[in-house]
């Protein structure tokens, strides 16, 4: 029986094995559904099929740089015990080394890892270990020079939070200060002409309500929004920002004193934004005992 893009597609659907895993266990069992995954199962790669909706929240973000171009990108799992495993560490290092020559999260999936792609890799490695694995974001950045740092290192170029810094003129010693400013911080943007205009229109309007709840009459008020926005912008873009290592100075002001440009940053950390159901045990057992 010829085995179709279909049938392999089906196969992956049902079981969540690799693309080339599912084609071989179609070829073994001459395109019986039914027995290729009975085929895969007893191989252990139908496992990651269960696994696949849980939430994986834990995992590491790696970076690489590369000359003027640097990588982040975040492998999760779902528990903290297989972001120390060695094996999941040596999987994200590959993929990170990967990422370099690809353009986006997408393209990184397909991308080859030793004759097998970023995605199918995943799969194995979630029926090996046991735990749901994703690679959830990949970032780009070029620059003159580009810094890299991880805060809560877990291996080589590895860790909780990512960071990459983007300069021009400047050492990599300062770069890695703004780094490490980046990972504590964690600012909104590099400056305020980048930050998201919905962002500053929602924080003008709240302000705009707490001043009008003082009484206080229109022309006043602009005068009021107008210095708390400063304010607002400097707190929460990058240049604005206070400089950690020198409180007294600004970021884009130490960046001067350092003969350095900052064009740009990214920062990834761990987890960032994804919902975790906490489970209820004692309520679970106790619904158990009333059924």
């Amino acid at each position: 029986m010829a085995i179709t893009a279909a049938l392999v597609k089906e196969l992956r659907d049902k079981t969540g094995a690799g693309m080339m895993d599912a084609k071989k266990a179609l070829t073994e069992t001459d395109g019986d559904m039914d027995a290729a995954v009975d085929w895969l199962r007893t191989k252990g790669l139908a496992k990651a099929a269960k696994k696949s909706g849980r939430t994986a929240a834990e995992g590491l973000v790696a970076v690489k740089v590369d000359g003027g171009r640097g990588v982040a990108v975040e492998v999760n799992a779902e528990t903290d015990f297989v972001a120390k495993n060695a094996e999941f560490q040596d999987m994200v290092t590959q993929i990170a080394n990967a990422a370099i020559g690809v353009d986006d999260v997408e393209a990184l999936k397909t991308a080859d890892l030793g004759g097998k792609n970023v995605a199918d890799t995943i799969t194995d490695k979630i029926a090996k270990i046991g735990e749901n694995m994703s690679l959830r974001r990949m970032t780009k950045l070029e620059g003159e020079t580009i810094v890299s740092y991880v805060h809560n290192a877990a291996g080589d170029g590895m860790g909780k939070i990512g960071v990459l810094v983007a300069m021009k003129g400047g050492d990599e010693a300062f770069g890695k200060q703004v780094a490490m400013h980046i990972a504590a911080v964690n600012p909104a943007s590099l400056s305020a002409d980048d930050l998201d205009q919905a962002v500053v229109d929602k924080e003008r309007q709240v302000q705009m309500d707490i001043a009008r709840e003082s009484g206080k009459p229109e022309q006043v008020i602009e005068k009021m929004i107008e210095g708390r926005m400063k304010k607002f912008l400097s707190e929460v873009t990058l240049l604005g920002q206070n400089f950690v290592v020198n409180p007294d100075l600004t970021v884009e002001a130490a960046a001067k004193e350092a003969g350095a440009e900052i064009t740009g940053f990214v920062r990834l950390e761990v987890g960032e934004g994804i919902e975790v159901e906490k489970e209820d045990f004692a309520a679970e057992v106790a619904k158990a005992a009333q059924g």
